[in-house]
């Protein structure tokens, strides 16, 4: 009988290449604002995060290029991008 994995398995079996620059900015000065804060509940792979004075802050590793922190900030908040061809995400289902 096999075993089903969780979802933080799967996600575990993809690659991240990194790029020589980051793909995902905070526009500067957005750092409180209340919609940025919605990356931290929606980003599927747990990219963002408050620190100890309120301020969202975003790791790339693991970016999903899903898009969803995008939708939900909008543009005057993040400057998402794909990264450059051959970098970010290289999914491997496992």
């Amino acid at each position: 009988m096999s075993r089903s994995i969780s979802l933080k398995e799967k996600l575990g079996f993809n690659v991240f290449k990194h790029s020589a620059e980051s793909h995902i900015r905070i526009i500067p000065g957005a750092e409180k604002n209340e919609r940025l804060k919605l990356a931290v509940y929606v980003c599927p792979a747990g990219l963002y995060s408050l620190n100890e004075n309120g301020d969202v802050t975003v790791t790339v590793d693991g970016c999903l290029e899903c898009g969803t922190c995008r939708i939900a900030c909008g543009p005057e908040i993040l400057d998402w991008y794909y990264p450059d061809g051959g970098t970010g995400v290289q999914f491997r289902f496992g």
